[in-house]
């Protein structure tokens, strides 16, 4: 398996090898087997750009996927940290918890989850929590050591 990771952003600093073990451990805990996933951590611009070019939304948003299921490789998820630090300060949270979060919100997109429907967005909150707790049971964390 193999977890890329590339940090193309200064607004929070992203630790990679815990990156790796995060996904690695979502795809195992979802019984996921592919030989590729690459995540790109992008500044507040990029995450706009790919917004609109892809989906004709020039706002921020905090994750964008794209599966791809091309010679085993999952797929590609970028994250924007601003957005993670600014809600996480919005309401008092942990913006690595919150990073860990748009993470997996991303790649429950690349195996199959959507949120565009109501059902569909419960469904997928509901997964979320439960990847997170089983990361927090196995003391997983974006936070710096």
């Amino acid at each position: 398996m193999n977890i890329l990771v590339f940090n193309k952003q200064k607004d929070l600093k992203i630790p990679i090898k815990q990156v790796k073990k995060l996904v690695s451990a979502f795809l195992c805990f979802e019984k996921v087997d592919c030989s590729e996933v690459s995540l790109y951590f992008v500044s507040e611009k990029v995450i706009c750009q790919l917004h609109d070019q892809f989906f004709q939304d020039p706002t921020s948003t905090d994750c964008i996927s794209f599966p791809l299921g091309i010679d085993g490789s999952l797929g590609e998820v970028f994250i924007c940290p601003l957005t993670a630090l600014l809600y996480a300060e919005k309401k008092g949270l942990d913006p690595y918890q919150e990073t860990a979060l748009y993470i997996i919100h991303g790649l429950l997109h690349l195996i199959g989850y959507d949120d565009l429907e109501e059902k569909q967005r419960r469904i997928m909150r509901k997964k979320e929590k439960s990847c997170m707790r089983h990361l927090e049971d196995k003391n997983i964390s974006l936070r710096p050591l």
